[in-house]
């Protein structure tokens, strides 16, 4: 989703480029990144302060708690695969699909294929590392809605959809059939709660122009259409790697360590998809508003709502700075207008190229680091104890 900048105003959606242009309005000195949607990634002027830093506390708690309990299961096998599902759903999410008839978006969120095929503990860890990635470099997402876009997007389907609704399903065995259900209801599901999260997010933070009634009314139903598809891709990704190595969702279902699992091939083949995905396959993303914008522009008439407390520019002005590749494109320093190529699909941009690739090597290497800093603890930990 487009991230909101200090003092921001409402705009009119003639302006905005697939491409991912940044307006520059000197006279009244603030930005406005323009491009690329992403489901459910919450801009800053969408929920207050408060809100901001609480969901913020909430995600450090879960992310401490997954810290502590992925130590049973962390081992050398583990670290690469956090970094190259990362670095795969960091460019998956760049591809919004149309849903037909609505004149919305949606894409893979990716939280319950990070799940199923790296835990719920590993899997959080990855989703926080890509989301902090896009909010940080790109702009995707707000800084003081970070918090809240983990939470929406990690929590229900690593700790709530995964637990309750996949590994009920697959229990009674793996196999096509099963996975496919248990992938499908568990992503309709996930995504429904990250939802009407959005919603109780915007409704407690006051955003009198996104009426509680009104909004989830129009929320859920889309969400529910790119559920659906999120969980055919999700379901089909998943068989895919339960044929070419079944063992890895027995171990991860059973929360246990690699070992000495061989995952070459596994690795080889979501590092490519990664490349291909973000390098040539987002140039096709649909250019319609994502479902939480769609939503807005039904209730609000806008997709972006304003906002100028101190707070909400001070996360502005850091955004500003560290998004050095914004909404997905290169940073453009003048007021340009819409040329014939922002209109064209597919958008064939090197912004949008570099942006994918450079995104996922970043995401790689964040997940990795941090499942290798986490399996270093364990080491030590270890030798502590059989002192």
């Amino acid at each position: 989703m487009k991230a909101l900048r200090a003092g921001i105003n409402q705009y009119n959606d003639s302006s905005v480029t697939h491409e991912g242009k940044m307006d520059i309005t000197p006279s009244v000195g603030y930005f406005v990144f323009k491009g690329r949607d992403a489901t459910m990634h919450m801009a800053d002027a969408l929920i207050s302060p408060t809100v901001g830093f609480t969901m913020m506390a909430v995600t450090a708690g879960l992310a401490a708690y997954s810290i502590k309990k992925i130590q049973n299961d962390i081992d050398e096998k583990k670290i690469p695969m956090m970094g190259v599902l990362g670095a795969f759903v960091f460019a998956a999410q760049m591809i919004n699909f149309t849903i037909p008839a609505t004149g919305s978006s949606g894409h893979l969120g990716g939280g319950i294929l990070l799940t199923a095929l790296l835990g719920p503990y590993a899997g959080f860890l990855a989703m926080a590392s890509i989301l902090l990635i896009q909010a940080l470099f790109f702009g995707d997402g707000g800084l003081l809605a970070y918090g809240c876009n983990v939470f929406n997007m990690g929590f229900y389907t690593c700790f709530i959809a995964y637990p309750y609704i996949y590994k009920l399903i697959t229990r009674k065995g793996l196999n096509s059939h099963n996975i496919f259900m248990s992938a499908m209801i568990s992503a309709v599901i996930g995504l429904q709660l990250g939802a009407f999260s959005v919603v109780l997010e915007t409704l407690f933070s006051g955003k009198t122009e996104l009426p509680f009634n009104t909004f989830v009314m129009l929320m859920q139903p889309i969400h529910l259409a790119i559920g659906i598809v999120e969980g055919l891709v999700t379901a089909s990704i998943i068989n895919f790697v339960w044929k070419a190595r079944p063992e890895l969702l027995e171990k991860v279902s059973a929360g246990e360590a690699f070992g000495a699992l061989y995952l070459n091939r596994v690795l080889k083949g979501f590092l490519v998809a990664a490349i291909i995905v973000g390098g040539a396959l987002s140039w096709f993303a649909s250019a319609n508003p994502d479902g939480l914008e769609w939503s807005m522009k039904q209730v609000a008439g806008t997709t972006e709502l304003s906002t100028s407390d101190e707070m909400h520019q001070l996360f502005s002005a850091i955004q500003e700075k560290t998004a050095f590749l914004p909404d997905y494109n290169f940073k453009v320093t003048d007021d340009l207008s819409t040329s014939e190529n922002d209109s064209t699909w597919p958008a064939v941009n090197m912004g949008t190229s570099v942006s994918g690739l450079i995104g996922g090597v970043m995401t790689f290497a964040l997940a990795g680091l941090i499942g290798l800093i986490i399996s270093l603890i364990k080491r030590r930990e270890d030798v502590s104890a059989s002192k």
